[in-house]
Protein backbone atom coordinates (compact mmCIF):
# COMPACT_ATOMS: atom_id res chain seq x y z
CA UNK A 1 0.00 0.00 0.00
CA UNK A 2 1.43 3.55 -1.20
CA UNK A 3 1.81 5.71 1.98
CA UNK A 4 -0.84 7.90 2.47
CA UNK A 5 -0.39 12.34 2.14
CA UNK A 6 0.06 12.80 6.24
CA UNK A 7 3.03 9.57 6.07
CA UNK A 8 4.45 11.25 3.54
CA UNK A 9 4.66 14.32 4.87
CA UNK A 10 6.53 13.12 8.33
CA UNK A 11 8.55 10.59 5.73
CA UNK A 12 9.85 14.26 3.95
CA UNK A 13 10.31 15.76 7.21
CA UNK A 14 12.46 13.13 8.23
CA UNK A 15 14.19 12.92 4.95
CA UNK A 16 14.93 16.68 5.68
CA UNK A 17 16.42 16.39 8.82
CA UNK A 18 18.73 13.67 7.26
CA UNK A 19 20.28 16.10 5.42
CA UNK A 20 20.81 19.17 8.06
CA UNK A 21 22.17 16.74 10.36
CA UNK A 22 25.91 15.80 10.08
CA UNK A 23 27.84 18.60 7.27
CA UNK A 24 27.63 17.11 4.14
CA UNK A 25 29.77 20.27 2.96
CA UNK A 26 32.23 17.98 3.99
CA UNK A 27 31.46 14.98 2.07
CA UNK A 28 30.53 17.55 -1.01
CA UNK A 29 34.38 18.32 -1.39
CA UNK A 30 35.40 14.63 -2.10
CA UNK A 31 32.46 15.11 -5.13
CA UNK A 32 33.91 18.56 -6.72
CA UNK A 33 36.11 17.42 -9.41
CA UNK A 34 33.87 14.75 -10.93
CA UNK A 35 30.60 17.21 -10.39
CA UNK A 36 32.52 20.18 -12.29
CA UNK A 37 33.05 17.16 -14.95
CA UNK A 38 29.48 16.50 -14.92
CA UNK A 39 28.66 20.57 -15.96
CA UNK A 40 31.51 20.58 -18.46
CA UNK A 41 29.60 17.70 -20.61
CA UNK A 42 26.63 19.91 -20.56
CA UNK A 43 27.56 22.56 -22.83
CA UNK A 44 26.23 25.34 -21.08
CA UNK A 45 26.15 28.70 -23.39
CA UNK A 46 26.20 32.35 -21.38
CA UNK A 47 22.79 33.43 -20.53
CA UNK A 48 21.03 29.86 -20.12
CA UNK A 49 18.64 29.80 -17.58
CA UNK A 50 19.68 27.00 -15.44
CA UNK A 51 17.72 25.29 -12.13
CA UNK A 52 20.07 23.01 -10.05
CA UNK A 53 17.48 20.81 -8.18
CA UNK A 54 18.99 19.24 -4.20
CA UNK A 55 21.77 21.92 -5.10
CA UNK A 56 23.50 21.09 -2.08
CA UNK A 57 26.48 23.12 -1.13
CA UNK A 58 26.66 24.52 -4.70
CA UNK A 59 29.16 22.02 -6.45
CA UNK A 60 27.28 22.10 -9.91
CA UNK A 61 25.52 25.23 -9.64
CA UNK A 62 29.04 27.10 -8.90
CA UNK A 63 30.69 25.70 -12.26
CA UNK A 64 27.76 26.49 -14.07
CA UNK A 65 27.43 29.96 -12.88
CA UNK A 66 31.09 30.22 -13.98
CA UNK A 67 29.89 29.24 -17.64
CA UNK A 68 27.46 32.37 -17.80
CA UNK A 69 24.48 30.68 -17.16
CA UNK A 70 21.90 32.63 -14.84
CA UNK A 71 21.62 29.47 -12.14
CA UNK A 72 19.01 29.03 -9.78
CA UNK A 73 19.72 26.55 -6.91
CA UNK A 74 16.85 24.61 -4.63
CA UNK A 75 17.43 22.06 -1.75
CA UNK A 76 15.19 21.05 1.36
CA UNK A 77 17.94 21.91 3.78
CA UNK A 78 18.66 25.29 4.79
CA UNK A 79 22.34 24.65 6.15
CA UNK A 80 23.26 23.65 2.86
CA UNK A 81 21.78 26.33 1.21
CA UNK A 82 23.71 28.93 3.44
CA UNK A 83 27.13 26.79 2.49
CA UNK A 84 26.31 27.62 -0.70
CA UNK A 85 25.51 31.18 -0.63
CA UNK A 86 29.02 31.43 0.92
CA UNK A 87 30.59 29.88 -1.48
CA UNK A 88 29.23 31.41 -4.21
CA UNK A 89 29.97 35.04 -2.70
CA UNK A 90 33.54 33.92 -1.86
CA UNK A 91 33.74 33.31 -5.42
CA UNK A 92 31.90 36.51 -7.16
CA UNK A 93 29.20 34.68 -8.48
CA UNK A 94 25.28 35.58 -8.63
CA UNK A 95 23.01 32.69 -7.64
CA UNK A 96 19.69 32.46 -6.50
CA UNK A 97 19.83 29.84 -4.03
CA UNK A 98 16.49 29.09 -2.20
CA UNK A 99 14.86 26.71 -0.09
CA UNK A 100 12.33 24.06 -2.08
CA UNK A 101 11.11 20.72 -2.84
CA UNK A 102 11.93 18.50 -6.08
CA UNK A 103 8.25 17.52 -5.85
CA UNK A 104 6.23 21.19 -5.94
CA UNK A 105 8.84 23.44 -7.73
CA UNK A 106 8.30 26.98 -6.79
CA UNK A 107 8.56 28.24 -11.15
CA UNK A 108 6.55 28.54 -13.37
CA UNK A 109 6.11 26.34 -16.56
CA UNK A 110 8.96 26.16 -19.28
CA UNK A 111 11.08 28.39 -16.82
CA UNK A 112 14.29 27.19 -17.65
CA UNK A 113 16.56 26.00 -20.81
CA UNK A 114 18.64 23.59 -18.32
CA UNK A 115 17.55 21.19 -15.26
CA UNK A 116 20.44 20.09 -13.19
CA UNK A 117 20.72 17.18 -10.51
CA UNK A 118 23.20 15.43 -9.35
CA UNK A 119 22.84 13.00 -6.77
CA UNK A 120 19.86 14.85 -5.10
CA UNK A 121 16.85 14.51 -6.82
CA UNK A 122 16.61 10.42 -6.90
CA UNK A 123 16.27 10.77 -3.07
CA UNK A 124 12.57 12.39 -2.63
CA UNK A 125 9.70 9.73 -1.73
CA UNK A 126 7.79 10.30 -5.23
CA UNK A 127 9.64 9.87 -7.88
CA UNK A 128 6.80 10.03 -10.87
CA UNK A 129 6.58 13.55 -8.76
CA UNK A 130 9.64 14.49 -9.51
CA UNK A 131 9.90 13.53 -12.95
CA UNK A 132 6.96 15.43 -13.78
CA UNK A 133 8.00 18.66 -11.98
CA UNK A 134 11.49 18.47 -13.92
CA UNK A 135 9.82 18.35 -17.08
CA UNK A 136 6.82 21.03 -16.11
CA UNK A 137 9.72 23.22 -15.88
CA UNK A 138 11.57 22.75 -18.80
CA UNK A 139 11.06 24.80 -21.91
CA UNK A 140 10.74 22.58 -24.86
CA UNK A 141 13.70 21.07 -26.28
CA UNK A 142 15.55 22.04 -23.05
CA UNK A 143 17.53 19.53 -21.06
CA UNK A 144 16.84 17.76 -17.93
CA UNK A 145 20.82 16.34 -16.82
CA UNK A 146 20.47 13.59 -13.63
CA UNK A 147 23.77 12.29 -12.10
CA UNK A 148 22.16 8.72 -10.73
CA UNK A 149 23.91 6.55 -8.33
CA UNK A 150 22.87 2.50 -9.87
CA UNK A 151 21.93 -0.26 -7.73
CA UNK A 152 25.04 -2.32 -8.58
CA UNK A 153 27.89 0.27 -8.14
CA UNK A 154 29.24 1.00 -4.87
CA UNK A 155 26.90 3.62 -3.44
CA UNK A 156 23.91 1.74 -4.33
CA UNK A 157 25.13 -1.36 -2.19
CA UNK A 158 26.23 0.61 0.75
CA UNK A 159 22.07 2.35 0.68
CA UNK A 160 21.29 -1.67 0.50
CA UNK A 161 23.81 -1.93 3.89
CA UNK A 162 22.08 1.21 5.11
CA UNK A 163 18.47 -0.34 4.80
CA UNK A 164 19.30 -3.64 6.54
CA UNK A 165 20.49 -1.93 9.40
CA UNK A 166 17.80 1.08 9.52
CA UNK A 167 15.44 -0.07 7.26
CA UNK A 168 13.43 3.06 5.06
CA UNK A 169 10.03 3.39 5.65
CA UNK A 170 7.23 0.99 3.58
CA UNK A 171 6.05 1.71 -0.12
CA UNK A 172 9.17 3.98 -0.65
CA UNK A 173 11.02 3.43 -3.89
CA UNK A 174 14.57 3.42 -3.64
CA UNK A 175 16.42 6.14 -4.75
CA UNK A 176 18.81 4.27 -7.13
CA UNK A 177 15.75 2.90 -9.14
CA UNK A 178 16.56 6.33 -10.87
CA UNK A 179 20.21 4.78 -11.64
CA UNK A 180 18.57 1.68 -13.40
CA UNK A 181 17.89 2.56 -17.34
CA UNK A 182 14.84 1.17 -17.90
CA UNK A 183 12.84 2.83 -14.69
CA UNK A 184 14.10 6.44 -16.37
CA UNK A 185 13.26 5.73 -19.44
CA UNK A 186 9.72 5.21 -18.44
CA UNK A 187 9.50 7.68 -15.85
CA UNK A 188 10.51 10.76 -18.52
CA UNK A 189 8.25 8.44 -20.94
CA UNK A 190 5.03 11.00 -21.48
CA UNK A 191 7.16 14.63 -21.66
CA UNK A 192 10.45 13.65 -23.23
CA UNK A 193 11.35 13.36 -27.23
CA UNK A 194 14.80 11.74 -26.08
CA UNK A 195 16.47 10.03 -23.11
CA UNK A 196 20.41 9.27 -23.17
CA UNK A 197 21.35 7.42 -20.70
CA UNK A 198 25.44 6.41 -20.57
CA UNK A 199 27.27 4.90 -17.30
CA UNK A 200 30.12 7.09 -15.66
CA UNK A 201 32.51 6.11 -13.34
CA UNK A 202 33.29 8.26 -10.14
CA UNK A 203 36.27 7.62 -8.12
CA UNK A 204 36.11 8.18 -3.97
CA UNK A 205 39.94 9.00 -3.08
CA UNK A 206 40.50 9.46 0.48
CA UNK A 207 44.08 10.31 1.83
CA UNK A 208 43.06 7.87 4.99
CA UNK A 209 42.29 3.85 5.20
CA UNK A 210 38.62 2.78 4.63
CA UNK A 211 38.04 2.76 8.30
CA UNK A 212 38.87 6.08 8.50
CA UNK A 213 36.04 6.78 5.21
CA UNK A 214 33.56 5.04 7.40
CA UNK A 215 33.88 7.02 10.20
CA UNK A 216 33.95 10.51 8.16
CA UNK A 217 30.53 9.01 6.57
CA UNK A 218 29.15 8.23 9.99
CA UNK A 219 30.07 11.95 11.52
CA UNK A 220 29.14 13.90 8.37
CA UNK A 221 27.16 12.52 6.25
CA UNK A 222 23.34 12.83 7.53
CA UNK A 223 21.17 9.76 6.32
CA UNK A 224 24.32 7.81 7.80
CA UNK A 225 24.70 10.00 10.90
CA UNK A 226 20.89 9.40 11.59
CA UNK A 227 20.77 5.86 11.03
CA UNK A 228 23.58 5.37 13.23
CA UNK A 229 21.61 7.48 16.16
CA UNK A 230 18.88 4.98 15.92
CA UNK A 231 20.71 1.93 16.77
CA UNK A 232 22.19 0.76 20.05
CA UNK A 233 25.33 0.04 20.49
CA UNK A 234 25.79 -3.70 19.19
CA UNK A 235 23.72 -2.35 16.31
CA UNK A 236 26.00 0.61 15.82
CA UNK A 237 29.43 -2.36 15.96
CA UNK A 238 27.21 -4.17 13.28
CA UNK A 239 26.74 -1.54 10.77
CA UNK A 240 29.78 -0.28 11.21
CA UNK A 241 31.51 -3.25 10.11
CA UNK A 242 29.46 -3.90 7.72
CA UNK A 243 30.32 -0.44 5.90
CA UNK A 244 34.06 -0.81 6.55
CA UNK A 245 34.05 -4.48 4.61
CA UNK A 246 31.74 -2.86 1.72
CA UNK A 247 34.55 0.09 1.32
CA UNK A 248 37.85 -2.66 2.17
CA UNK A 249 36.48 -4.75 -0.37
CA UNK A 250 36.11 -2.44 -3.47
CA UNK A 251 39.33 -0.28 -2.24
CA UNK A 252 42.25 -0.52 -5.01
CA UNK A 253 44.60 1.59 -2.74
CA UNK A 254 47.37 -0.31 -1.42
CA UNK A 255 48.68 2.28 0.17
CA UNK A 256 46.82 2.86 3.13
CA UNK A 257 44.53 5.32 1.40
CA UNK A 258 41.14 4.63 0.13
CA UNK A 259 40.27 4.61 -4.19
CA UNK A 260 37.09 3.25 -4.40
CA UNK A 261 35.46 3.09 -7.88
CA UNK A 262 31.34 3.93 -8.12
CA UNK A 263 28.92 3.80 -11.08
CA UNK A 264 26.42 6.39 -11.69
CA UNK A 265 23.61 7.14 -14.37
CA UNK A 266 23.78 10.58 -16.48
CA UNK A 267 20.68 10.57 -17.83
CA UNK A 268 20.25 13.46 -20.56
CA UNK A 269 16.45 13.78 -21.27
CA UNK A 270 15.20 16.66 -23.86
CA UNK A 271 11.98 17.97 -23.03
CA UNK A 272 9.34 17.25 -26.09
Amino acid sequence: MPPSANDIETIKQKMKASWIAGDFGVIGRYAEQAEEEFVQRLGIKPGMRVLDVACGTGNTALPAARAGAHVTGVDIAPNLLEQAKKRAGDAGLNIDFREGDAEGLDFSDASFDLIISVFGAMFAPRPERVAAELLRVCRPGGTIAMANWIPTGLVGKMFAVNARHAPPPPGIPAPTMWGDENTVRERFNHGAANVKCTVFESNFRYPFPPREVVELFRRYFGPTHVAFSRLDESGQRAYFADLERLWSDHNLATDGSTNVPAEYLEVHAIKA
